[in-house]
């Protein structure tokens, strides 16, 4: 039996979840979770075989909660589950050890599947995921804006996609304006800017354009 937990802020989604999941006699769902930090501590008292994820949760991000737990212990199976299929979000949940990549879309067989897959210690993402990931190693890698000021030349490690609103940021363009040049949903734009305001160690947008003009920033957003 693959003993398997839930971490998703919706009940309904993780109804729907658990009732395709529960339907292959080789799973069982031991517990659910609806918050990043709630998950931490369900998986400190009760680890499962195999935790399936998703990104946008409240107090803390699925790709948050499995950076923690990997560096932790590294054998903790992690499965993200998501409707985004952004080559920043799928190549962070590798970067942070992520088992495998799946989407909310994806069929019934294939989500089970990729939890036995999982389980037995293979790596499993859908073939769309795949292709996502050959691109994005083929094209392009981490883009490093390095501040001017520093003598140890920081590197922030943003990615081209961050680099790109991090500019239209700093030139006043609104979430959704973002999200209509980039055909991106507003949810999207304000991850991706939650990601670089941290990245960039800074908690509001007039410290991100302080430390944008502070440290010389401008002239890499070009």
């Amino acid at each position: 039996m693959i003993r398997v937990a839930l971490a998703d802020d919706h009940e309904i989604v993780r109804h729907g979840i658990k009732m395709v999941l529960e339907d292959d006699s080789e799973i069982k769902v031991v517990w659910e979770s609806s918050d990043g930090q709630e998950t931490l501590e369900k998986m400190e008292k009760e680890p499962p075989d195999v935790l399936v994820v998703d990104i946008r949760m409240p107090l803390m991000t699925g790709l948050e909660v499995t950076k923690q737990l990997k560096k932790k212990d590294p054998a903790i199976r992690i499965l993200v589950l998501t409707m985004h299929d952004d080559s920043e979000y799928i190549m962070q949940s590798l970067e942070y050890g992520a088992d495998g990549y799946l989407l909310k879309d994806t069929n019934k067989s294939e989500f089970n599947k990729a939890v036995h897959m999982v389980n037995n210690g293979q790596k499993y993402f859908s073939g769309d995921i795949s292709s996502t990931i050959v691109d994005f190693y083929t094209k392009s890698g981490p883009v490093q804006i390095k501040s001017e000021e520093s003598q140890s030349k920081v590197d922030y490690q943003l990615t081209r996609r961050e680099k790109e609103i991090l500019k239209m940021i700093y030139d006043g363009v609104s979430n959704k304006d973002i999200a209509e040049k980039l055909g991106k949903s507003i949810r999207t734009i304000e991850t991706h800017r939650f990601n670089i305001m941290k990245k960039l160690d800074v908690n509001n947008i007039a410290e991100l354009f302080k430390k944008v003009e502070k440290e010389g920033l401008a002239e890499h957003l070009q």
